[in-house]
């Protein structure tokens, strides 16, 4: 086998430049078609980065690519899934992997059937800030885990998306959009959930856009904007999860774990970076110190604010771990686990009881800086 898999994308739309821009940085993988369903729109992106573009047939056909990474919209994640395994090719795909699990263990059957992986981000809890605190409570320094906060609040995208109907309807929502990062890096932290309860709501039946060009149109809310849930993990941590786009401001951190030994204050799973702060029984924090993990070192800029962004280290990872026949972290067992989890508080908000978590899986191994590194180009 070579020691480099050829890369397809398909979806060509904003996500897949991050794609484009940050896969060169990793060992091991190398973009070599991408396809949309308007192929027009391909051969522009295709042509932008010096690969082959086309149709989704024409990726789907092409003998160099042996991994497809899955940029459609969130219903279309099973079919155009599914049809790059029928295709025998192995298949990465963004969040969230599937909007069922019923869906979600056809796809696993399919897999399994042709022989083939299947990976799924989110992969920012491979960040340097989300392994600094893994290696905090994996070294003991916060004690057991017992409890803890996560929140993901904000006022939703019609303010500055210029088509943000998907956001509003199945599939979409703050817990199936933002919920993945948080969740993903509970299972890395913590382990797998055991059981959820949730109450569910949304403020308004329709949202006005407010972003060109669509300003002052009404779109209908067709699913909960306001999620307030209780995840209860197979460790015997509970965990408190909002997630909402009705909140205009507040001052929650974005994450805190409560342990036997202290607290552990989590930055925003949606990024790499950030502040890790430990704080001891007796009240003394400090900050944690990941400078030499290179997941962690920012390496973009916005506007004025300095960050890391190293998306794809999840898909370098899964297939080096096809090329070293190992286990890799954004896994289909992690990920449809995820997706279970979530499906189950909004089942939970709709019938107002606990919900029992059918799936499981391991905490995937940390990312250490040398494993870290070991993913990327010299």
């Amino acid at each position: 086998m070579s020691d480099v898999l050829g890369v397809g994308i398909i979806g060509c739309g904003n996500i897949s430049k991050t794609y484009f821009d940050l896969a060169p940085l990793f060992k091991g993988l190398e973009i070599r078609f991408c396809a949309d369903r308007y192929a027009d729109v391909a051969r522009q992106r295709a042509a932008e980065y010096g690969v082959s573009g086309g149709t989704v047939d024409m990726l789907l056909a092409s003998d160099d690519v042996d991994v497809v990474v899955n940029l459609t919209v969130p219903d279309a994640h099973w079919p155009v899934s599914r049809d790059i395994l029928s295709a025998g090719k192995h298949v990465y795909s963004e969040k969230p992997l599937v909007l069922t699990l019923e869906d979600g263990l056809a796809m696993k059957a399919l897999a399994e059937e042709k022989g083939l992986k299947v990976g799924s981000a989110p992969d920012t809890f491979l960040g340097g800030a989300h392994q600094a605190a893994r290696a905090a409570i994996d070294e003991g320094r916060v004690g057991r885990i017992t409890s803890g906060t996560c929140q993901v609040m904000s006022h939703g995208m019609e303010s500055w998306h210029p088509n943000p109907d998907f956001f509003f309807q199945p599939g979409g929502g703050p817990m199936l959009d933002m919920g993945p990062y948080y969740i993903a890096n509970l299972i890395n932290l913590i382990g797998p959930v055991k059981r959820v309860a949730a109450l569910t709501s949304m403020a308004t039946p329709t949202r006005t856009i407010s972003s060109a060009p669509r300003a002052g149109e009404e779109i209908p809310v067709g699913t909960p904007t306001n999620i307030q849930a209780l995840l209860e993990f197979h460790s015997g941590a509970t965990i408190t999860f909002l997630a909402s786009w009705d909140v205009w401001a507040h001052r929650h951190h974005p994450m805190e774990l409560y342990g036997t030994e202290g607290s552990l204050y989590v930055p925003d799973p949606n990024f790499f970076g950030g502040e890790v702060t430990a704080v001891d029984r007796e009240g003394r924090a400090e900050a944690l110190d990941f400078s030499d993990h290179p997941l962690g070192n920012a390496n973009q800029t916005h506007g004025e604010n300095r960050f890391a962004n190293y998306r794809t280290a999840g898909l370098a990872d899964m297939v080096q771990g096809i090329l070293e026949g190992r286990d890799y972290r954004c896994s289909f067992d992690r990920a449809i686990h995820a997706v279970d989890v979530m499906t189950s508080i909004l089942k939970s908000g709709e019938t107002g009881s606990f919900v029992d978590i059918g799936t499981t899986c391991s905490r995937p191994a940390a990312l250490g800086a040398a494993e870290a590194r070991a993913l990327l180009k010299a």
